[in-house]
């Protein structure tokens, strides 16, 4: 036999061989059962994902062609079989000290959550692979499908959780290349101690949208409030993707705040960048808390609309909400706002930006500090605080949040209207919260042809003690108060439009007030007020008819019934108030005109909400028939009244000029030389008066 005919021969028996080695190997695989398998599977792989791993169901090995899709290969090639494994009742267990662990809410009234048994389980999953790309050692799956599966996260209190998984000390030679993962019936479980979240969301793959992969509708509890919310995404595996954007869809409801976003997140396996359109709208701003972290004042119903943008890292992250456009209440609000976490600074977040409106209504103004009614506050998610016989707000500010960031934003409105439209303009203010401290820088405007200015600080922490300060405790959460105010050169007459038709017309108002207090509301910080206030108006008319009523001088109120109303000069009014724990004194209060003085004497109690003033008039004439009796003001701010002191019945006759020499007006002398001359009828009584 020649030699090449017995290489020939060997060589064909080898191949032979070969040919029945695999046939052989392929008939073991077709008809082996798998299932004999699972317990050396079930080790190995919870050894790799270092926590429980089983598959207590059928566990199945098929070869089939690949007869369509976009990996099947053509030629040869296309002939061979792939294997298509099929496994069912699979279990990922907790890792290891977990199931022993209650997600307990950061919240003590939240009621305690008990974990599921498994982290995940899923009724079925089954992938074909190609054959020949393990040559490549490359784990090639054109398709992977989840039938009925359900995936459970959980955070703790301490931080930790269950979805962070060892990682592998050894590299694999081997890749996985998976093209495409269809979710049929998914759904997941996020329990969150941390975030106080219990939320259950149900996930199912898209076939007919271009844009999106998946479809998602979710429900549950975030910080105690019912969360609603439904969206599309794109395919999960385009999470893979470093460069092209994922698309993002959403709605979402907490309590009564619905949000809804569209756009889409740049490198979403490290969330590097959001790019998308945003809509906010709820009952008041306050309620955005829970789901964004960011301290925001009380308001009315609200809603606004514009571009959210973020650049986020694995330290700090930072946010822009740009070229927003809204209405809070009746008033229009735009701006731009910039949000920083800080943390490699180790800072608090800090909320930057610019705000501004048209048109700001006075009522919408009223939620900052409590001031609406009962019937607003629960419409806005508050308690229902406001005692129906006080007019001072009682509801308290939220001063355990000002400590979670730092804020610096500006805020101006063109024009400030209240029902009877009220003449302020311009208003402006720079607006810092920083270390639990909230200033304004200062808060001005125009108002009726003069300037208001107001500094104000507000010291978040500044209790710490437990006396009671008559009408609430101080507590150690107490705000401690600063407030500076200046008027200068209003019209009066301005600021109140109805006195253009009116009895009283009055000329240039000038007014300074200087308080300190501590409290946790509006009430209580006036109710434990210390400092001054006092006022002047100069340049002005009083109509007779009203002096001669508040006089009392029945005889010339008929006469000036029948033969008509005149004006009557005023020369000034001076208002002086010591305030002493809440307690306003008059130190002076008068008003001078042509024919009469009037004193008034008494306090005003900002505690009970009480007035104890006596008016005093006296004429600087004869009077037909006066009973010059001094009026009483007596009752509540609610519901003043007005009585006469009816044991004073002498007619008298002559000025009461002097009064005025006896009243300490020192305290007004700088509002006199900041606002009218000194040849002016405040002036002169001023000058009077030093002498």
């Amino acid at each position: 036999m020649k030699p090449n005919n017995k290489i020939l021969r060997i060589s064909l028996w080898l191949l032979l061989g070969v040919i029945g080695l695999v046939a052989i190997c392929v008939v073991i695989l077709l008809n082996m059962d798998w299932n004999r398998a699972k317990p050396w599977l079930n080790e190995r792989t919870s050894e790799a994902l270092g926590r429980p791993f089983s598959i207590r169901g059928n566990l199945a090995l098929s070869w089939e062609k690949q007869l369509s899709g976009p990996e099947t290969a053509t030629g040869w090639r296309g002939q061979i079989p792939w294997p298509h494994l099929l496994a069912q009742d699979i279990h990922i267990g907790q890792p290891a000290g977990m199931p022993e662990k209650k997600p307990v809410p950061a919240s003590a009234s939240a009621q305690a959550v008990t974990p599921p048994e498994d982290m995940a389980h899923i009724n079925e999953v089954s992938f074909s692979l190609n054959p020949l790309a393990l040559l490549e050692k490359r784990l090639e799956i054109p398709l992977l499908r989840f039938q009925d599966s359900s995936l459970s996260l959980q955070r703790f209190a301490d931080g930790t959780n269950n979805w962070t998984f060892k990682k592998s000390t050894s590299s694999s030679p081997w890749r996985l290349e998976l093209r495409r993962l269809v979710l049929s019936q998914g759904q997941v479980h996020y329990i969150d101690a941390i975030r106080q979240a219990d939320i259950m969301a149900d996930i199912e793959s898209l076939t007919t949208e271009a844009n999106y992969g998946i479809s998602w509708k979710l429900k549950g509890k975030l910080h105690g409030e019912a969360i609603t919310g439904s969206g599309k995404a794109g395919a999960i595996l385009s999470l893979q993707n470093q460069i092209q954007p994922f698309p993002i869809m959403a709605q979402l409801q907490m309590g009564q705040t619905k949000v809804s976003v569209e756009g889409s997140v740049t490198k979403p396996s490290a969330l590097a960048a959001v790019d998308m359109n945003l809509q906010i709208a709820g009952n008041s701003m306050a309620r955005l808390y829970p789901l964004t972290g960011i301290v925001l004042p009380e308001t009315p119903a609200y809603s606004t609309a514009g571009h959210l943008s973020a650049t986020l890292g694995k330290i700090d992250n930072h946010w822009k909400y740009e070229k927003f456009t809204g209405k809070v209440g009746s008033s229009d609000l735009a701006g731009s706002l910039d949000y920083q976490t800080r943390k490699a600074n180790k800072l608090r977040p800090l909320l930057q930006g610019n705000m501004s409106s048209e048109v700001l209504q006075s009522a919408d103004l009223a939620p900052l500090v409590g001031a609406d009614s009962n019937a607003s506050k629960l419409k806005r998610g508050a308690a229902a605080v406001q005692p129906g016989d006080k007019l001072l707000p009682v509801e308290t500010f939220r001063t355990e949040r000002w400590r979670a960031i730092d804020a610096d934003v500006n805020l101006s409105a063109s024009r400030l209207i209240r029902k009877k439209e009220l003449p302020i303009h311009k208003l402006q203010t720079r607006l810092v919260m920083k270390d639990g401290v909230i200033s304004m820088l200062p808060l001005s405007f125009e108002l009726s042809g003069g300037q208001m200015q107001a500094h104000i600080t507000l010291d978040g922490d500044g209790g710490g003690s437990n006396k009671d300060s008559g009408s609430e405790s101080v507590h150690a959460h107490a705000i401690k108060a600063k407030m500076r105010v200046t008027a200068r050169h209003v019209q009066l007459q301005k600021f109140i439009p109805t006195l253009a038709t009116s009895k009283l017309t009055v000329g240039e108002i000038n007014a300074d007030a200087n308080l300190t207090a501590t409290g946790n509301s509006v009430a209580g910080l006036l109710a434990t007020s210390n400092g001054e206030l006092s006022s002047i108006i100069d340049h002005g008319s009083v109509s007779k008819l009203l002096l001669e009523e508040m006089g009392l001088n029945i005889g010339n109120v008929i006469l000036t019934r029948l033969s008509g109303d005149k004006q009557v000069k005023l020369n000034c009014m001076l208002a002086d108030f010591s305030v002493t724990n809440g307690q306003m004194n008059a130190r002076s209060f008068l008003i001078d005109t042509d024919e009469a003085l009037i004193d008034i004497t008494g306090s005003i109690d900002m505690q009970k909400e009480d007035l104890n003033l006596t008016i005093k008039p006296n004429s600087k004439g004869l009077r037909v028939l006066s009973l010059r009796a001094p009026l009483y003001v007596r009752g509540t701010f609610l519901h003043p009244q007005v009585s006469i002191d009816k044991g004073v019945m002498a007619l008298r006759a002559g000025g009461a000029i002097g009064l005025a020499l006896l009243s300490p007006f020192a305290a007004l002398l700088p509002l006199v030389n900041t606002g009218p001359d000194q040849a002016s009828g405040c002036g002169s009584l001023l000058k009077t008066a030093k002498k």
